[in-house]
């Protein structure tokens, strides 16, 4: 993995972890779990793959002809939401 990459990659992680650190709603629960007697620790797993992209006509006349389609239940929004990450209208997803 070139050096750019990996600093990217880093950043991206970096970026996640802020979002799910300065989540007031996070912290909120957090605090009531503590508050009730618990020790608490998160550990949230993503996957981040990544390719290549390939330039020429065909590979961007394939990708309008065949774009997926993304579903997402009501948990996966609400957990996407405390991290800031928008799911509405427009962003090209749709609820399961």
């Amino acid at each position: 993995m070139d050096q750019k990459l990996e600093r990217l990659m880093k950043q991206l992680g970096e970026a996640i972890n802020d979002s799910i650190s300065g989540s007031e709603q996070i912290a909120e629960v957090i605090s009531r779990i503590k508050t009730d007697g618990y020790d608490i620790f998160v550990v949230v797993e993503a996957t981040v793959g990544f390719n290549r992209r390939e330039t020429g006509p065909s590979l961007a006349t394939a990708s309008r002809q065949c774009e997926p389609e993304l579903r997402i239940s009501a948990q996966d929004a609400r957990f996407l939401k405390s991290l800031r990450i928008s799911v509405g209208p427009g962003s090209g997803s749709k609820t399961a």
